[in-house]
């Protein structure tokens, strides 16, 4: 089975403050990493305390210290409820600033946050829900305006790098076949792809406004938006619906923008109209980020003519294209419109952060297979699922399911080689 797996190693230098040593096992790991993200989170919130922490747009907004004063409390509250360390506590609630209450205050009481999406089916999120053993649901009662658990400030510091840390479903439906499936994300997992994402895409620290239209019940939006703006101390933005969104990039000074294709061909539209009105239009064109994503890892995460519209909206913007799994902490491949690569759609990326990529099938000596990943940001495991495990792991390397070709360079395309 071995000559099966053809291994393609990291050979692109790593950034000097990003470190990565070869572990026992194989994986690259970073070397300088908080024991937990809990500590991250905590030196962030004492560096940028009175910077907005997180805004909604037409509802309320937090500074850094209201955010953790209040997620302490949260914190406190479940502990009066008998959540302690390593219970799960359910997230089950839209997008908004209570959303991130919520899970900060659950991170925060020592429980294992699980994200259980707002626009799944009831009996999906029931079972994702029932799957998870649940000690606790923060559900949709507490978004209409129900009361948070509230207590004494309390915040549980003894996590490990190795300790699971966040349980996020992967997609699926009612059906038995494709039933969302938990995967376990340790401290580290999180810490190693927050690291990556900031070192990618070079987010500043002077106060990066982020207009997050990703779900936060998905990895993408949580491990991959949500927590790398707040380890830079920026502002996050977040909208309940679609409305509103071209005049929140204006008001709210938005400096960079994240979302899926679908998503921004619904919004270039609107930005396009507030540009011919002549409002405001230094505001829109100050983006300086534009990251996208496919809403399924087999997809690729723009096409190439979405790519220019975005271009022609931002002009000043740098684009990133990210591919990624739930079980790859959300983060695996990406590629940025600086570099020349031809047939833009079938592109996933390149490997970046400590993600190491390997082929898999009959076919990989000659660059084709089943795209397999390793990494610190890679999960150890499925929750309670170890014939899944068994069947989704080789050793370290995460089988993907995804059919695709590794050029030489190491770029990543989907689907087999063309032929010649």
């Amino acid at each position: 089975m071995s000559q099966l797996l053809v291994e393609y190693p990291l050979t692109r230098p790593c950034a000097p403050d990003n470190p990565l040593a070869r572990g026992a096992d194989g994986v690259l790991r970073y070397g300088n990493l908080t024991p937990a993200l809990t500590e991250l989170l905590d030196l962030q919130v004492h560096a940028f305390s009175t910077r907005e922490a997180v805004v909604e747009v037409g509802g309320p907004r937090l500074t850094y210290r209201e955010l953790w004063h209040s997620a302490s409390r949260i914190a406190g509250g479940l502990q009066e409820h008998g959540i302690g360390y390593g219970d799960r506590v359910a997230v089950h609630m839209p997008t908004g600033v209570r959303w991130v209450q919520a899970f900060l205050g659950a991170l925060l009481s020592g429980a294992v946050p699980v994200l259980v999406h707002d626009g799944l089916p009831d009996a999906v999120a029931e079972r994702v829900i029932a799957d998870s053993s649940a000690d606790f649901v923060l559900g949709r009662d507490i978004a209409r305006g129900a009361d948070l658990p509230d207590g004494a400030a309390y915040i549980d510091d003894g996590a490990a790098l190795g300790d699971l840390a966040l349980l996020s479903y992967t997609s699926g439906t009612p059906h038995s076949a494709t039933a969302p499936k938990g995967v376990e994300l340790t401290n580290e997992n999180l810490l190693s792809a927050i690291r990556s994402v900031v070192s990618a895409l070079d987010l500043p620290t002077d106060g990066l406004r982020n207009l997050v239209l990703l779900p936060l019940a998905h990895a993408s939006g949580c491990v991959d938006q949500l927590l790398p703006t707040f380890a830079v101390g920026g502002t996050v933005v977040l909208a309940r619906d679609g409305r509103g969104l071209a005049e929140a990039v204006v008001s709210e000074r938005i400096d960079m923008v994240s979302a899926t294709p679908r998503i921004f061909a619904g919004l270039l539209p609107e930005l396009a109209a507030l540009h011919d009105d002549g409002v405001r239009t230094g505001d829109i064109v100050r983006i300086s980020k534009a990251w996208h994503r496919g809403e399924r890892a087999v997809a690729p995460a723009a096409p190439a003519d979405l790519a220019a519209e975005l271009r022609e909206m931002f002009p000043a913007a740098r684009q990133w294209s990210i591919w990624g799994a739930t079980e790859t902490s959300g983060i695996g491949l990406a590629v940025d419109d600086a570099a020349s690569v031809p047939d833009v759609g079938a592109v996933l990326g390149f490997p970046f952060g400590g993600t190491e990529l390997a082929l898999w099938g009959p076919q990989a000596q000659a660059g084709h297979g089943e795209l397999l990943c390793r990494g610190p940001n890679v999960c150890p495991r499925y929750w309670n699922d170890p014939t899944t495990t068994a069947a989704r792991f080789t050793g370290t390397w995460f089988h993907t399911g995804d059919q695709v070709t590794i050029d030489a360079d190491g770029l990543v395309r989907r689907g087999p080689a063309r032929s010649e």
